[in-house]
């Protein structure tokens, strides 16, 4: 179990986070231990008669366990196998190494919340750009709709894991293919207008194949990855010009390029 306290990050603490607001609280689920995070595992702590010192490491992760929902057991089912990413390194035709490399940098840790819901990130930025794909003007729906129709991109109304989906339910009300297209979905996060290039006739059909297991969101990563040109990338180990195609010309900043050289590395030796 790994030791989480102030100033972690990752995945680990996306799960942490999850599991205290199954067990009563109210956290924004944001992967990023700060003092809110710190202040509820104390309380959680001292509820359950531990040490109060704000670190989770083994003793306390087994009293957050306890309060794991039956999906989450039930979502282990769900998870991808190391022979999932040898058939996709095969289909590819690329190396296995690099296909691990992709995923240790690129998918979000796991593909399933707590509930057994696969993971979404609701952008009301693309909700105004779908809604006027479908013939709708958002300026007319924006009255109280505020915290899922925006113009521009902004990550003031995320509050991560299952309350992503309490925002995801109120733009289905407005409209819901344009709604399902403007959420990223799955261990990989591909949006939801992308259903095509995945591979379906609906968007519909996209969202009930993420809802299957992660082996679903590595097929459709494979798809997306092919329909963008980027497979040549992965064979030549063109590491930049993969970040670029993929995270968008920000990818310096956030040195996905470099990130990816090293995981490879790791991966083939």
């Amino acid at each position: 179990m790994q030791t989480l306290k102030l100033r972690s990050k990752g995945d680990s603490v996306r799960l942490l986070q999850e599991l205290l607001n199954k067990a009563g609280y109210n956290l924004v689920v944001d992967g990023d231990f700060g003092k809110n995070t710190e202040k509820t595992v104390k309380d959680f702590q001292k509820k359950n008669k531990l040490i109060v010192d704000g670190i989770v490491g083994t003793k306390t992760w087994i009293k957050i366990n306890a309060v794991a929902p039956k999906a989450l057991k039930e979502s282990t089912k769900k998870f991808l196998a190391e022979k999932d990413l040898i058939d996709l390194a095969k289909e590819l035709k690329v190396e296995v190494a690099a296909v691990k490399a992709v995923y240790e940098v690129e998918s979000s840790g796991r593909g399933f919340l707590t509930s057994g819901k696969p993971k979404i990130l609701f952008e009301g930025h693309i909700f105004w750009k779908r809604l006027k794909v479908h013939g709708l003007n958002p300026l007319n729906l924006k009255a109280g709709n505020e915290d899922v129709l925006y113009a521009k991109w902004t990550t003031k109304f995320y509050k991560g894991g299952e309350r992503e989906y309490d925002r995801l339910n109120k733009a289905i009300k407005i409209h819901n293919a344009a709604a399902l297209e403007s959420a990223s979905w799955g261990i990989f996060q591909i949006m939801g207008y992308h259903y095509k290039k995945v591979g379906y006739n609906t968007v519909e059909d996209y969202v009930k194949a993420m809802n299957k297991s992660e082996r679903f969101h590595l097929k459709a990563f494979g798809k997306f990855i092919k329909s963008e040109g980027l497979v040549k990338h992965l064979k030549t180990k063109a590491w930049n010009k993969f970040a670029r195609g993929y995270n968008g010309a920000g990818y310096k900043k956030n040195k996905y390029h470099t990130k990816l050289a090293a995981a490879y590395k790791k991966y083939s030796n």
